[in-house]
């Protein structure tokens, strides 16, 4: 049984969510946890509260044990872009993308 968490358009590249994200995947779910929280990357707080959202979700939805529980999948795709302009010398004007993802993780019992 699995159970999983979604947090989608987070203000947060997908190139910078995939680091953190790749640290975690396959792993215990309390190593994983040690592992977030002392990752000093901006992503790794938002990645923590959707393995704690997944967590929940095991425990609630499919009665599982917290601590049997194994990271199967973990991935962060790549959600909508925001579009800003900046003002630039002579006159011109350069976009600047703002990217937003989706972070997806997967737990499931060893």
């Amino acid at each position: 049984m699995e159970a999983k968490a979604i947090a989608r358009y987070v203000r947060i590249a997908p190139r910078k969510a995939q680091l953190v994200v790749d640290l975690i995947r396959g792993k215990n779910v309390g190593e994983a946890i040690a592992i977030l929280r002392h990752t000093p990357k901006s992503a790794s707080p938002i990645v923590e509260k959707v393995l704690n959202s997944a967590i929940a979700n095991a425990e609630h939805n499919h009665s599982l044990n917290p601590e049997n529980l194994v990271v199967s999948q973990a991935y962060a795709n790549q959600g909508p872009t925001l579009k800003r302009f900046r003002p630039r010398a002579m006159g011109r004007a350069s976009r600047i993308n703002k990217r937003t993802s989706h972070i997806t993780i997967v737990v499931s019992e060893k």
